[in-house]
C-alpha cells in the first residue's frame, strides 16, 4: 500500500515506538540517551563504557479512535469488514498515533570524573504518523454495500501524515554541581519517506446499476521523492534528504530530595529533496467494481492513481520532526532498614511541539536489590486512559527490561480478541538491553589522579559558576 490514507488505515495499528514513561529515572542506556541529563554510569560500581551491541532497543504502540476500531480489528484479524458501528452520512473523525523509534545501535562512554561527564553516539530509525479519518472514508474500502443513499457531500475530509527517517546522534551529559546536570544530544538526520493528505472538499455519487461511483476530492498531496517506494530502497540511509534535531535535558535534586527534570526532545526538521512532489488534487475519478471481491483493491489501485493524477509541482519542502517538551519531578523512599526496598513515584507532563498532544502521566518504581517492578497510568488529551507495568533487572554493568504501557488494548491484540467496545484500540510494547565493559570507574580517593577545587568540574560546570556563583549542596545525580 502506497499511499497515506491507506497506510494510516490498515497498517498504522501494527508497529510505531516511541520515549516510554516507565523508563524515566531508571538510569538505563535507553534512559541517558531519551534523557539527556540522566547519568548511565556510577563511580566505583560500573565500567567505563556501555553499549546494546547492537541488539535493537525499541518501544512500540500506535492508537485509534472512534467507531472505525470494529472495522479495522475485522479487516486485520479475519479479513472482512464489519461496519456496524460506523456512522455514515455524519462525517465523524477517527483519530491515528503512532511514533516509531528503535536503536539500532548504542555506545556511550564516561569521559572523564570532571563533572563525572558522559559522550554517547547512537543510530536510530524513527517513524512517525497521525491521521483524522471519517467514517466513510474507511467504509468505502468495502465498496457501496454501507452508503444507503446516492449522494454525500463532504463526508471524505480526512487528512493524516506520515514521516520515517534514520538519526545519527551525538550525546554529552555533565554534572554543573552535586545537585543539577545538564546534557544534550545533537542528531544529523536522513530522511526516507514522507506523505501527507489533505482533503477540503469532497462528494461522492453512486450509480449502483453500473457498479461505479463518482467521486470528488479537493485537497493537496504531498510526498517524497522515495514516499512510494517498498523494500530495502525505504530503509537504506542516503544523504539526500538532510535535517537536524536537537534534545536538551536539565535536571535538579532539591535540598528535601525531589529531583526536577525538563526535557525538550527531537526538536528539529527534515528537508525533502527537489525530487520530492505536491499535487493540487482537484476533479473526480470513477471507482468501479464496488460490489465484486476484490473491491478493497480496486478502491486502492482507483485512488492511487487519482491522487498523482492532479497539477504536479516538483521541488524541495521542509517538514518538522515531532518534537516534544516534558517536565518532571520524582522523589525516592525506602521501604525498609537496609535500604534494599524502595518506591519511586515520578509524575511527568507532556506537550507534543507541532501537534496536537498533550499527555499527563505517573510512574512508580518499585524496587528490591537488582529487580524493578514498574507501573504506569497516564491519560491525555483524547481522553484516553492507559495502564501499563514494566519489568527490569538492573545491575551496575547489565540491565534488560520489557513492558507495556497499554496493558489491556496490548493484550487484546496479541489474542486476537475483537468485538470489544473500549474507548480506543491499541498496542504497545517495549523491549531493551545493555552492558558495560572496560575498566571500573575509580572515585577521585581511589584513583591514581586525584582532581582538586575546580578540576572536579567539566567546561559547562565551570561556565555555570561563572554565571551563578559556586553552590554548595549534597546528594548525587
Amino acid at each position: 500500500m502506497k499511499k497515506i490514507l491507506l497506510l494510516l488505515l490498515l497498517l498504522s495499528p501494527l508497529f510505531a515506538a516511541a520515549q516510554q514513561f516507565s523508563q524515566y529515572n531508571t538510569e538505563t542506556l535507553f534512559d541517558s540517551f531519551e534523557n539527556p541529563s540522566q547519568r548511565s554510569f556510577i563511580r566505583d560500581s560500573s565500567y567505563n563504557m556501555a553499549s546494546n551491541f547492537l541488539i535493537p532497543n525499541f518501544g512500540a504502540y500506535a492508537v485509534l479512535t472512534g467507531n472505525a476500531q470494529r472495522s479495522i480489528q475485522s479487516r486485520l484479524f479475519d479479513n472482512r469488514y464489519s461496519n456496524s458501528q460506523l456512522d455514515i452520512g455524519s462525517g465523524r473523525l477517527n483519530r491515528v498515533l503512532s511514533n516509531a523509534g528503535i536503536y539500532w545501535a548504542m555506545f556511550k562512554w564516561y569521559a572523564g570524573q570532571k563533572g563525572d561527564k558522559e559522550m554517547g553516539l547512537s543510530f536510530k530509525t524513527n517513524v512517525e504518523a497521525s491521521g483524522d479519518i471519517t467514517d466513510e472514508s474507511i467504509a468505502l474500502f468495502n465498496g457501496s454495500a454501507n452508503f444507503p443513499r446516492d449522494t454525500y457531500n463532504n463526508l471524505f475530509n480526512s487528512n493524516g501524515y506520515y514521516q520515517t527517517y534514520h538519526q545519527l546522534g551525538f550525546s554529552y551529559r555533565e554534572k554543573l554541581d552535586k545537585r543539577t546536570a545538564f546534557g544534550f544530544k545533537v542528531n544529523f538526520l536522513m530522511g526516507l519517506q514522507y506523505q501527507e493528505l489533505l482533503v477540503n472538499r469532497s462528494n461522492i455519487t453512486f450509480n449502483r446499476a453500473a457498479d461505479q461511483a463518482i467521486l470528488f476530492l479537493d485537497g493537496l498531496y504531498y510526498v517524497s521523492e522515495s514516499g512510494g517506494e517498498g523494500g530495502s530502497g525505504a530503509i537504506v540511509p542516503s544523504l539526500s534528504n538532510p535535517g537536524a534535531s536537537v534534545s536538551i535535558g536539565g535536571s535538579h535534586i532539591t535540598e528535601d530530595g525531589f529531583k526536577i527534570q525538563a526535557n525538550v526532545k527531537d526538536l528539529g526538521f527534515i528537508h525533502w529533496s527537489g525530487g520530492s512532489e505536491s499535487y493540487r488534487v482537484l476533479g473526480t475519478t470513477t471507482l468501479s467494481d464496488l460490489s465484486q471481491p476484490w473491491r478493497e483493491d480496486s478502491v486502492k489501485t482507483q485512488l492511487s492513481r487519482f491522487l498523482q493524477a492532479g497539477h504536479r509541482s516538483r521541488g524541495s519542502f521542509t517538514t518538522p520532526t515531532n518534537g516534544l517538551a516534558e517536565l518532571s519531578v520524582a522523589k525516592r523512599y525506602y521501604l525498609n532498614y537496609d535500604q534494599t526496598f524502595s518506591m519511586l513515584p515520578t509524575l511527568i507532563v507532556q506537550k507534543q511541539l507541532f501537534y496536537q498532544g498533550l499527555t499527563g502521566a505517573l510512574v512508580d518504581h518499585f524496587q528490591y536489590n537488582k529487580f524493578t517492578v514498574t507501573a504506569t497510568a497516564s491519560y491525555n488529551d483524547l481522553r484516553l486512559f492507559n495502564f501499563g507495568g514494566q519489568v527490569m533487572y538492573k545491575s551496575p554493568n547489565a540491565e534488560f527490561y520489557i513492558g507495556s504501557e497499554r496493558l489491556l488494548p496490548s493484550g487484546r491484540i496479541a489474542l486476537r480478541r475483537t468485538g470489544y467496545d473500549a474507548p480506543y484500540t491499541g498496542a504497545d510494547v517495549f523491549l531493551g538491553f545493555s552492558l558495560k565493559f572496560g575498566r571500573p570507574i575509580e572515585s577521585p580517593m581511589n584513583a591514581s589522579y586525584i582532581p582538586m577545587g575546580d578540576n572536579e568540574k567539566g567546561f559547562f560546570g565551570r561556565f555555570f559558576d561563572k554565571i551563578f556563583g559556586k553552590r554548595k549542596g549534597g546528594g548525587e545525580l
